[in-house]
């Protein structure tokens, strides 16, 4: 059997490098599942490595050589450079190593359906809706999903059912890894520009992942947006689409909402009614979430009756528009949202919440991120009061020395935008306390660790 295929190491220690990751902790609880010996590192302590201790499974905070003596397979994250000393060791003695979407991919071909979940932005809500209604309807799925989910109990379910859904990340195309009998697709819009060239880079990608669903597959695509609804007539398998804006298979008529803009809708499947749907979690970008979700699950075969209910029962994953508690009659919310177009979403969500003023706390997230969609953030934050930025999460990159969370203040400001620069958790949190008022709405923004300042705040009481 091939070194590079998990099975081929049956009884022997599988080494996640980077086992922190959204996807690298549930892919460890999945390989652990099937029996496999488990280890991890990570750069740094989180409650992603905490929870895997926690099950037993031993985890190294730092990355050393050693690490790896006496694993028969590493599995490590795209995020790991190439002179990580872990996997320069593994190089040396000859222990296999391969890269965290490779081993997804194998693990979901040995399904006869497999379904996968991509997108610019909503991936994780969308596969969440998904994964309720298929938990909920005794299919018993696999799921892996970057994000942490109360009702499957984390970021993977082990079901018996022959069917795996996953959420599938275009980051440095590691979704091509994917072989999917059924492919959602929710948005292309532009991201991840230290690798991608420019948006046909990005649309080039999306087209070869959906050119690799299997022969008899199905793609459902988003009319309400050009870019994936183009794919209609670029691709070689049966296609459905769905949107709230325009002529599409599967559409919401007497589309409405509640003062807390938790939206509900009559599904037509093909302009005939299928039934009501009444969301838990709030904005039009989940209405059209949902209705995404209950196209693919028509595909899958499910009756309305199963997929309603289920829909009306999800209230959202974790670090997604997330009710962290409150202090001094303050509102915190975190949200995972670390583009300008998510942002451009979840602020006025915030913003109609607010009894008093709206803060925002915004960690940009990456330098070459920040340096590309520059102009971008000048015009995200629309309905907040205030704007504050800290430092650059650096996550995978060096500091290049060319830009910095100053520049983006000061050009906010000539934007007209009340922006203001707090460097660090400490400094954030002095500057809110000192400034709001009972009935003002705190919501931190970024998939780094900005959610750990709403933890902050709150252990101060």
């Amino acid at each position: 059997m091939d070194k590079n295929q998990l099975a081929a190491h049956k009884g022997q220690r599988i080494h996640f490098i980077g086992i922190g990751g959204s996807s690298m902790r549930g892919l460890a609880r999945l390989v652990r599942g099937q029996g496999y010996e488990v280890s991890g590192s990570d750069r740094v302590a989180s409650h992603a490595t905490e929870k895997l201790e926690a099950l037993g499974v031993p985890i190294t905070i730092g990355h050393f050589e050693n690490n790896v003596h006496g694993a028969g397979f590493i599995v490590y994250t795209a995020a790991i450079s190439a002179d990580n000393p872990e996997l320069l060791e593994a190089a040396r003695l000859g222990i296999p190593a391969i890269e965290r979407a490779e081993l997804l991919g194998q693990l979901s071909s040995h399904f006869s359906r497999s379904v996968s979940v991509c997108g610019t932005h909503g991936k994780t809500t969308a596969t969440s809706m998904l994964a309720v209604i298929l938990a909920d309807s005794g299919l018993d799925p696999t799921i892996h999903i970057g994000g942490e989910l109360d009702y499957i109990g984390g970021s993977v379910r082990s079901g018996r059912g022959d069917l795996f859904l996953t959420e599938a990340c275009e980051f440095q195309e590691s979704f091509l890894t994917l072989r999917p009998s059924l492919v959602l697709l929710l948005n292309i819009d532009a991201d991840h520009l230290d690798y991608y060239r420019d948006i046909h880079h990005i649309e080039s990608a999306f087209l070869k992942f959906l050119s690799r669903i299997r022969e008899g597959g199905s793609a459902v695509l988003c009319a309400d947006n050009a870019r994936a609804l183009a794919m209609r007539d670029r691709v070689h398998c049966s296609v459905v689409t769905y949107g709230l804006d325009g002529p599409a298979d599967y559409t919401a008529a007497e589309l409405a909402h509640d003062e807390a803009l938790c939206y509900s809708f009559t599904a037509l499947e093909r302009g005939e009614p299928l039934g009501r749907v009444r969301l838990r979690v709030p904005g039009r970008l989940n209405a059209l979430n949902a209705l995404g979700a209950l196209a693919s699950a028509r595909v899958l075969g499910l009756a309305f009756d199963e997929i309603a209910p289920a829909l009306e029962k999800f209230g959202g994953a974790h670090r997604r528009f997330e009710h962290t508690g409150d202090v001094d009659g303050v509102t915190l919310y975190h949200d995972y949202g670390h583009n300008p177009e998510e942002f451009r979403s979840v602020v006025p969500i915030a913003a109609a919440r607010a009894k008093g003023r709206l803060f925002v706390v915004c960690q940009p997230h990456t330098y070459s991120r920040t340096k590309a969609l520059f102009d971008e953030y000048l015009t995200a934050f629309s309905g907040a009061d205030e704007v504050l930025i800290t430092d650059i999460y650096a996550a995978r990159e060096k500091d290049p020395g060319d830009i910095h969370a100053t520049q983006l203040v000061e050009a906010m400001q000539k934007e007209g935008v009340s922006a203001v620069y707090t460097k660090d958790f400490d400094g954030t949190e002095s500057y809110l306390r000192a400034r709001w008022k009972p009935g003002d709405f705190v919501i931190t923004l970024g998939c780094g660790n900005i959610n750990l300042l709403n933890e902050q705040i709150q252990k101060h009481g």
